[in-house]
């Protein structure tokens, strides 16, 4: 464990001030920003500090908001999601408000009921420089994008992409009426077997075989 400076000690957990939630190093916190317009920022509790005058503060790791970053947000940037940042800081903890859960991209698809306090992360960021890690992901769709769990997509049964319904021209609601699709460029395999599963609606659907997919930067 890290020497703490004279006069301070480490604390294993806060007690968020106004409620009974309990904040613990590695948990990830809303934080009151000084521009009360703007969101909560997000950040993961590195270390809890108490010094002489009983001041607690909190040495936190930020999660930066695509908007919050050197490109600004993308097409394929979800509504809940974080790059996990470079950037540390310290800061009082009566500046938390409450607590929340930074899922893996992978456990976010899979949840069937998104909360207020649910983000996810699947790039890493360096504040000074905007750089990623990774720096390629997978690409779907004509579009070539990477996937946004915010958004409905279908798979083609022949090659197993898959599709944004306005991208091969339907609407989302005559893409949830699908039971089978097949894209253009299969439509002309006539020996095509079409499965006998239950119609799968996006890429991060739990069980379902991803192929190996065009990579392109965040």
């Amino acid at each position: 464990m890290a020497k703490t400076r004279p006069g301070k000690k480490d604390l294993d957990s806060y007690t968020i001030r106004g409620t009974n939630k309990i904040v613990r190093a590695g948990d990830c916190v809303l934080m009151r920003p000084s521009d009360t317009s703007k969101p909560p920022y997000v950040a993961r509790v590195e270390k809890i500090e108490q010094d002489n005058r009983n001041n607690v503060r909190v040495r936190v790791r930020w999660y930066y908001r695509p908007e919050e970053s050197i490109g600004g947000r993308r097409q394929f940037h979800g509504a809940k999601e974080l790059f996990l940042s470079d950037h540390y800081d310290v800061q009082s903890a009566h500046t938390i408000e409450g607590k929340c859960i930074v899922h893996s991209f992978k456990n976010y698809t899979k949840l069937e009921n998104v909360g207020s306090e649910d983000y996810y992360c699947r790039f890493e960021y360096k504040a000074a420089t905007g750089a990623f890690t990774p720096d390629r992901v997978a690409v779907y769709c004509k579009c070539e994008m990477p996937y946004n769990p915010d958004d409905l997509m279908v798979q083609c049964e022949g090659c197993k992409d898959w599709y944004h319904p306005a991208c091969v021209g339907m609407t989302i609601e005559e893409a949830k009426k699908l039971e089978h699709f097949v894209c253009s460029e299969c439509s002309s395999d006539d020996d095509l077997k079409k499965p006998q599963t239950a119609f799968p609606v996006s890429p991060g659907s739990d069980g379902k075989v991803e192929p190996k997919r065009r990579k392109r930067g965040p």
